[in-house]
């Protein structure tokens, strides 16, 4: 009989969800899987959602404290569990970021009490080395990182497409950089990267997502594998968030595709940036640095993805799967 794990729903297009997600489907055959919903998802209002989310979540939670298996958890609810609970928890941290607040001002306190808790988990995980350091500081010792993880034959499949059919098949102008700036929304810089651009012959700002900014440029809201293309048809990636990403999917998956990159280096952001040895950006000759980038060095593109490649599908079930069995364990 399969190992019992509880977790909260992996729906969601955020790179948190994502990545719950991909521990579903990696461990699906060793884990049998129980969820709750994730609430505050649900709010289009994101004002005080958390805390609405905890107080539907309440009673779920009581009534799972008695239940058998453990938890793989990555939400604030889990300050709603008992200690015996926490125990039999790992803990996934994604990132923390004060910018994204919408419950204030109880949330700084929910979070510091987080802190405080995580010691009782049974393990903590992360994405990137910066938030394990970020962790130890705060006194979570039991941590340990296992980074985003990709399929390589897909990866692969879209790699193999010439960019310039790509482009033709989205409607972006062959003549010009396609300049992908990464997904439209708040804190995530796209906002730099139009302004540094913007009348700027010869470049094209392309970004994804839900767009909850107006960007400026052309904009694609497109299934995974539209999208894979999208990033394929971009001759530079420039990534300049406000905010303290994990380990930044949209990036990284550009890189693998082939698109040099300018990367911000701001936690685990900065992680990856530094592992690929891609350049961080300057707002004041920005544009001059995406012609730059445009034209890398043959074999960078190589060198990048063999370094990527090591986190794949492979790693991640094999590492995830023993992590889940061990905790299960005596």
């Amino acid at each position: 009989m399969n190992p019992l794990v509880h977790s909260m729903s992996p729906q969601g297009r955020t790179g948190g969800r994502v990545y719950l997600r991909m521990i579903h489907e990696a461990t699906a055959g060793r884990i049998d899987w129980r969820t709750l919903p994730d609430y505050k998802r649900a709010y289009a209002w994101r004002r005080g959602r958390k805390v609405r989310h905890l107080a539907r979540l309440a009673p779920h939670l009581g009534a799972l404290r008695n239940e058998p298996g453990m938890f793989l958890w990555d939400d604030l609810s889990i300050l709603l569990f008992t200690p015996e609970m926490r125990a039999r928890t790992v803990f996934v941290f994604h990132h923390y970021e004060p910018l994204q607040f919408d419950s204030w001002p109880v949330e700084p306190l929910l979070w510091r009490k987080l802190f405080a808790v995580l010691p009782q988990c049974r393990a903590v995980v992360c994405v990137a080395p910066s938030w394990a350091a970020f962790l130890r500081e705060r006194g979570v010792d039991n941590v340990q990182v296992i980074y985003n993880a990709f399929d390589l034959a897909e990866i692969d499949r879209v790699r193999s497409m010439d960019p310039s059919e790509c482009k033709a098949r989205l409607g972006l102008p062959q003549g010009e950089i396609i300049v992908y700036a990464g997904k439209a929304v708040h804190w995530k810089g796209v906002e730099t990267v139009a302004a540094a651009i913007k009348g700027e012959p010869g470049l094209c700002l392309v970004t994804t997502g839900s767009n909850t900014i107006g960007s400026p440029g052309q904009h694609f809201d497109l299934p995974r594998t539209r999208y894979l293309e999208l990033l394929r048809a971009c001759d530079v990636g420039v990534f300049t968030p406000r905010m303290r990403e994990g380990w930044s999917r949209c990036a990284a998956e550009a890189l693998l595709l082939g698109v040099p990159c300018l990367i911000q280096p701001v936690a685990g952001l900065g992680d990856l940036a530094r592992l690929t040895e891609q350049p961080p950006p300057d707002p004041l000759r920005l544009a001059k640095q995406i012609r730059e980038r445009a034209r890398p060095a043959p074999d960078e593109s190589k060198a990048v993805y063999e370094t990527l490649a090591r986190f794949d599908t492979a790693y991640f079930r094999d590492v995830w799967s023993r992590l889940l069995i061990e905790a299960t364990g005596p």
